[in-house]
């Protein structure tokens, strides 16, 4: 007989469908007895609240009923009983269970043979039988894909934003604070700055919206790390200012929701699968509110969801909803339910629900209870509840199936950590007959979509560590048993390597220094094991040669990068001496060793009409928040995110302090004032410097800078001077000074039978040079030419120009051509960068300069050159 007890904090487990369970009721002592004399398998389900009170003489009346002595049981205690059968023990969630030493003590007098913890998040793992961990999952399809919806704010930078990161002692105590800094070009980019007390924020962002931002004093208390400002209330870690407002963030992120559920609805509905979405909130209040006369009102974010949801529903898009078998689908207030522990005092009024050291309050367990009774109702097409709203009663013990959209509306001290959040919708999905729909049924059901307000980078990077660290799985290492899996033959049967044998590869590969031998770091992947692989040097032992492609294949799997170059394929790229000293290089390098200075004619009139006529151009731009949309995928390399595309949406329009306009765009282009007031004051856009100061000054600077570097190109104009290249700066003493390349990657061989290349290889940097290479080398008109070096340069305003070809061609045999070629992939204006085109426009006239039969010419391929000959 085997006697099997499950000890959790629920009422239903994974082997509930055993026809022989028992539900444990005090009151219930048939059923005890039944599952103690019984000769078939027997289990009993069991809360430990149930048997965690044992109290010795006196205080008998305060233990649990199963400790008591019972009539029915002839004076017998219920526990008796079960300590009989020597039970086995499954303690469904462990870390919520066995937390205390009552809890401990409690099971022991279960008298278990054995007990097993089942959970995704052990405190501490022992004696490990089997591990199914979440990369697991996601590579056997297991459970749903998941996608992020990251909704962020763009930044308009227009006022002072500050988010501390952190405050710390090193060396000192000092803060890390995010905040916007502008550069020597007026461009201001997003930047964590480190900073100390009297350190002065104008300072640090070069920006002077933020004067008075000096901070005043920084606390550091691992409990309580504070910065203190001059001019602004205190803030603690994780907090800001200067953020777009909070609610229109939530707000887009509940329409984002709402619109991704009626997309899968849409999808889904004729599938008969119900569609769910999921909404955590920071608290009660902003869903519900209790007022002091006992009246309840809608709190914030349920008048955000029934603006959005009627909003959104009235599109002709979802009309087939209408129609469908979903339920009251134009009642706002039947398609949301809310789930939160019931304040036990005020009976009807709902709390905000927290965990104990201790373990989850009676309130908690009353709301998992209530969920659990509901589980199939919110399943089928009979419930209206679609969107569910909770705190954290759904922490642990709850998900559903039919979960599609998870929305996180809760700010950055959320302790509720995203593996927790997502796990509440991983699981595959069910249809209306509960049957399950696997990826190989039909991939395009089962994706979960999470609702972010953050990037979509800092939710991965997030979950990956939450990960790491709940989980116990390593990304980039190898596991003694990464190998087990492995197919092979033996006795004619195809059969898996097994434990023993994947260890025996683990352990040579620490001998061979491939992978890391101890502590936190053991089974790291090194970065020789890497270099083996692309090299096709990988050892395994003899007795595993036959299976070695399998074992490599492996590691690939736990490797996230990998060297790219084959170290088989390194060239050192040398000049030949016997090129560098003929008489055809000599006269193909006077030609072009010539150095030139340039000076510069401006046009004042010229410039002020060329920015006013761009200046009509601009056009007002709203804020907007911006929904990028990416797939996330798990696997042992990592958490990698492919980005899909973005969604942007307006937000509503403020109201800045103005900046120092004049001074802003003078300190960025060099300009007099006297200049920009006369451009500003013609172009008369002070709406537009209104609407968006930050994003005005910004274009408008773009816009001076490019005339001004327009006209400077145009009224360039070059000289020669008294110097020039050597050609000894050819000559290479020692390889390290040599360039490298690598064949197949971004270097081709040069012939060296009647070489025309000055260089043993060509080093190219795309397509378009390496076929122009190639013809190089194949045209019997072409004598000689070279890959200009990196210190051959032209100045320019813009700074210095490398041009990529110097080319020697004979025509009919007689006649020589000299040509300096520039390689793009497009001739065509539109598609150069303007600052692309003014260094040609600077190269042509350069060469020109040097009145040495030098063509200078821009080609897409080597047939533009002969066409143009």
């Amino acid at each position: 007989m085997i006697n099997i007890i499950i000890a959790t904090i629920e009422y239903l487990c994974i082997v509930a469908f055993f026809k022989r369970r028992k539900i444990y009721y005090s009151y219930n002592v048939d059923n005890m007895i039944e599952f103690a004399i019984s000769s078939d398998i027997q289990i009993m389900i069991i809360n430990i609240d149930a048997f965690r009170k044992d109290f010795d003489g006196d205080d008998e009346g305060k233990s649990n009923l199963i400790y008591r002595n019972s009539e029915k049981l002839n004076g017998k205690k219920p526990i008796e009983l079960i300590q009989q059968t020597n039970p086995i023990v499954i303690i469904d969630e462990p870390q919520s269970v066995d937390n205390t030493e009552r809890s401990k003590e409690a099971i022991e007098k279960l008298n278990p043979m054995c007990i097993l913890r089942y959970s995704a998040t052990h405190k501490k793992v022992q004696n490990l039988v089997y591990r199914l961990d979440p990369v697991d999952a996601f590579e056997k399809k297991l459970v749903k894909k998941i996608e992020v919806w990251s909704v962020r704010p763009e930044e308009d930078f227009n006022i002072p934003y500050i988010k501390v990161l952190d405050v710390y002692n090193k060396n000192g105590i000092y803060a890390d604070l995010e905040v916007d800094v502008k550069d020597s070009k007026g461009k201001v980019t997003r930047k964590k700055v480190k900073v100390k007390t009297h350190n002065d924020l104008k300072d640090k962002t070069k920006r002077d919206l933020y004067s008075g931002y000096a901070i005043s004093k920084l606390n550091y208390n691992p409990e309580n790390k504070v910065v203190y400002f001059e001019n602004q209330e205190p803030l603690k870690v994780g907090e800001s200012i200067g953020d777009i407002n909070n609610d229109e963030v939530k707000y887009q992120q509940i329409k984002a929701t709402i619109k991704a559920h009626l997309d899968k609805e849409l999808s889904l509905v004729e599938k008969d699968i119900k569609v769910l979405s999921l909404f955590f909130i920071d608290e009660v209040k902003n869903y519900q509110i209790y007022n002091d006369d006992k009246t309840v009102s809608k709190g914030k974010y349920q008048i955000m969801f029934e603006q959005a949801y009627n909003e959104l529903i009235s599109k002709s898009k979802y009309k087939p909803l209408l129609n469908s078998k979903i339920r009251n689908i134009l009642d706002v207030d039947r398609v949301k339910g809310a789930y939160f522990a019931e304040d036990a005092k005020n009976k009807g009024k709902l709390k905000d629900s927290k965990e104990r050291k201790s373990g989850f309050s009676a309130d908690d367990v009353r709301a998992f209870d209530l969920i659990m009774k509901r589980k199939e109702l919110l399943l089928s097409f009979d419930s209206s509840v679609r969107f569910i709203f909770s705190h954290s009663a759904l922490k642990e013990g709850w998900d559903n199936p039919n979960v599609f959209q998870i929305c996180t509306l809760v700010d950055t001290k959320d302790t509720f950590t995203k593996r927790q959040k997502i796990g509440r919708g991983l699981r595959l999905a069910v249809n209306q007959n509960g049957k399950r729909v696997t990826h190989q049924e039909d991939e395009t059901v089962n994706v979960l979509t999470v609702i972010a307000n953050e990037s979509y980078e800092e939710f991965a990077s997030t979950l990956q560590s939450e990960i790491q660290e709940e989980c116990g799985v390593k990304f980039g290492h190898l596991e003694e048993n990464a190998f087990q899996n492995i197919i092979i033959n033996r006795n004619d049967e195809e059969v898996q390597l097994g434990y023993e044998s994947s260890k025996d590869i683990f352990e040579f590969m620490i001998e061979k220094g491939y992978i890391s031998a101890k502590g936190a770091n053991k089974g790291k992947i090194n970065e020789s094991l890497k270099r083996a692989i692309i090299d096709e040097t990988v050892e395994v032992s003899f007795q595993y040669q036959d299976i070695k492609e399998e074992i490599i294949n492996t590691i690939k799997k736990s490797i996230r990068r990998l060297p790219i170059e084959n170290i088989k394929d390194k060239v050192i790229i040398k000049p030949r001496k016997e090129v560098l000293l003929s008489p055809e290089f000599k006269d193909l390098w006077d030609r072009i060793k010539q150095k030139t200075t340039y000076r510069v004619e401006f046009n004042d009139e010229l410039f002020v009409n060329k920015c006013l006529e761009k200046m009509e151009e601009l056009k007002p731009r709203k804020s907007k928040i911006n929904i990028d949309r990416v797939d996330i995928e798990i696997n042992r390399k990592g958490i990698d995110v492919e980005f899909k595309d973005t969604i942007k949406q307006n937000l509503q329009q403020k109201t800045y302090k103005l900046p120092d306009l004049i001074r802003e765009i003078q300190d960025a282009t060099m300009i007099t004032r006297s200049t920009i007031i006369d451009i500003l004051l013609k172009a008369d856009k002070w709406e537009l410097f209104k609407l968006n100061p930050y994003q005005f000054i910004e274009k408008t600077i773009k816009i001076f800078n490019s005339v001004k570097r327009e006209l400077i190109v145009d009224g360039i104009k070059y000289e020669k001077i008294d110097d020039n290249y050597k050609q000894s700066q050819f000559e290479i003493n020692k390889d390290e000074d040599a360039l490298v390349g690598y064949l197949e990657k971004n270097v081709i061989s040069t012939r060296d039978d009647n070489p025309k290349s000055l260089y043993t290889h060509v080093l190219y940097d795309s397509i378009v040079e390496k076929d122009f290479a190639y013809r190089l080398e194949k045209d019997e008109e072409v004598k000689l030419y070279m890959k200009l070096p990196a210190w051959f340069t032209v100045d320019t305003p813009l700074g210095k120009y490398n041009p990529d070809w110097d080319i020697l061609m004979e025509q009919d045999d007689t006649k020589k051509l000299y040509f300096i070629v520039e390689t793009k992939g497009s001739i065509e204006d539109e598609d150069l960068k303007q600052r692309e085109k003014d260094k040609i426009r600077c190269a042509k006239k350069h060469f020109k300069a040097l009145e040495s039969d030098v063509v200078y010419e821009v080609a897409t391929d080597f047939d533009y050159i002969k066409d143009n000959i």
